[in-house]
């Protein structure tokens, strides 16, 4: 049984499997714009789908906020590729930077 949780102490959402933790995803920022900045997972806990899981539960939650993302991390930007329904979270005016398409 896997469960994300937001961990504001270390600024980071986590990923905990029967009670242990299994990866995080870091981000700077709190508010109307959030950097995801870096993502892990523990080997032993790889090839799970925990990191999909991870990513689609906190831009879930950051979609409830209403803030919008910045995918600095590599596996955000290609989960927001693979994911275009997430496209809207990155404000138009950055997609290029990270060379996702415009609106």
């Amino acid at each position: 049984m896997s469960e994300v949780r937001e961990n504001r102490d270390e600024n980071r959402f986590e990923i905990w499997v029967d009670g242990e933790l299994a990866g995080f995803t870091e981000h700077r920022g709190l508010g109307p714009v959030v950097s995801f900045v870096h993502t892990e997972i523990a080997e032993r806990f790889g090839g799970r789908g925990l990191a999909t899981q991870l990513i689609r539960e906190t831009l879930d939650t950051e979609r409830e906020r209403g803030s919008k993302v910045l995918p600095i991390c590599p596996f955000v930007k290609a989960f927001i590729e693979k994911h275009p329904d997430y496209l809207d979270l990155v404000p138009d005016n950055r997609r290029a930077a990270f060379g996702l398409p415009a609106a």
